[in-house]
């Protein structure tokens, strides 16, 4: 991450654009809403929601940062989500990235101001330990679904490392039959449910590193790939299959890599309810789970304002940098005032434009957390 730079500016104020003025091709601010999920009976009734014992639930509260759950095997993601959001009493939440049940690792859960973030962490590199049986291709790819070929033949790790090269770099996949990918308006999981089988198109992937970590015997193989977004690694193990003659499906994944967050960040689900215990009978605090909102924004230069400018790109307005110390880079920062994230914004020909305002009023990473980030 670049270091923090300190500009002033002048007291002339310039009004912020209109949104669609100039707008670039991609926009990772766009105001699209984050999906959470919201159980709130007050959205279909009136009074307050009552629990079914007849009390009344606790008020939600703000709660603004990241956790990075070591999701158990058998656990879905929205599931992980719902059980975080109750653990913390949290408003607002969700996660930056889908990991299947039969996953174990890293999920990143954002809570708060910390779901604007989230399209950061998606876009980011994923890191998996997985483990392929060889002999039987499924039709889910993992060990849920049912054998659809089988085969007596195993692959030489000469064999397989020698297919490595075809999976490195950009290639082409065809998702799983069972994945989120959409087929005229439904997704393809739902299908395959409904016993239906859909041609998938191809799309690229990216694959930075494919190894070969262990052989287990003749019948399994232990990798670790490092990929970008999109990636199914169901299909790699699918595909290796294939070309090896010999079928093949998941048997074993865990992420150990989802962006800025690595294995180091990862806290387990009982340590988590164990915190919340403590934190309940005054022993200690919640805040020491989070991570602060600005991890996910590892990659992007950080940007130090004064107070006035700072209250203008509260308001919503641009503010122009002048001065021996304005910086001259363009492009995504994200704006600090006093060491406290304000804004993210785009910097260009010495003006700043505010995209995202962050409203940290509530709970947040504790200064233990901020400091080893």
């Amino acid at each position: 991450m670049q270091g923090l730079m300190n500009v002033t500016t002048p007291e002339r104020v310039i009004e912020q654009p209109a949104a669609d003025s100039n707008a670039p091709a991609e926009n990772k601010f766009s105001d699209a809403p984050v999906r959470v999920r919201h159980n709130d009976p007050r959205s279909q009734q009136g009074g307050k929601p009552q629990r079914s014992g007849g009390q009344p639930k606790r008020e939600r509260r703000d709660v603004h940062g990241w956790v990075c759950l070591d999701k158990p095997v058998g656990m879905t993601s929205t599931h992980a989500v719902a059980v975080l959001k109750r653990l913390f009493n949290a408003k607002r939440a969700g996660h930056a990235g889908t990991l299947d049940p039969l996953a174990s690792g890293g999920l990143p859960i954002a809570l708060g101001e910390a779901t604007k973030t989230v399209p950061f962490v998606m876009d980011g590199r994923k890191r998996y330990r997985f483990t392929v049986q060889w002999g039987e291709e499924r039709d889910t790819d993992d060990t849920e679904g049912r054998p659809t070929h089988t085969s007596d033949i195993r692959p030489t790790r000469e064999a397989i490392e020698a297919l490595l090269p075809r999976f490195t770099g950009v290639i082409e996949q065809v998702p799983p039959q069972y994945s989120a990918v959409k087929v005229q308006g439904e997704r393809a999981y739902d299908l395959a449910r409904d016993g239906e089988t859909v041609a998938l198109a191809p799309r690229p992937v990216e694959i930075h590193e494919l190894i070969v970590v262990e052989q287990e015997g003749s019948d399994r193989t232990v990798f670790e790939a490092e990929c970008g977004k999109g990636t199914y690694v169901r299909a790699l193990a699918r595909d290796m299959g294939r070309l090896l003659g010999c079928y093949g499906h998941i048997c074993a994944l865990r992420r150990t890599l989802c962006g800025p967050f690595t294995e180091a960040d990862m806290i387990p689900l009982a340590e988590l309810e164990a915190l919340c215990d403590r934190a309940a009978s005054g022993e200690g605090s919640l805040a020491d789970a989070l991570l602060p909102v600005e991890t996910a924004l590892d990659d992007i230069p950080a940007l130090a304002v004064t107070r006035a400018d700072a209250a203008r790109l509260h308001r919503g307005q641009a503010v122009l940098l002048r001065g021996r110390d304005a910086p001259i880079s363009n492009g995504t920062v994200y704006v600090t005032v006093g060491g406290r994230l304000l804004a993210l914004a785009e910097l260009g020909n010495g003006e700043l434009i505010p995209r995202r305002v962050f409203n940290l009023n509530g709970l947040t990473a504790s200064p233990v957390r901020k400091e080893g980030v």
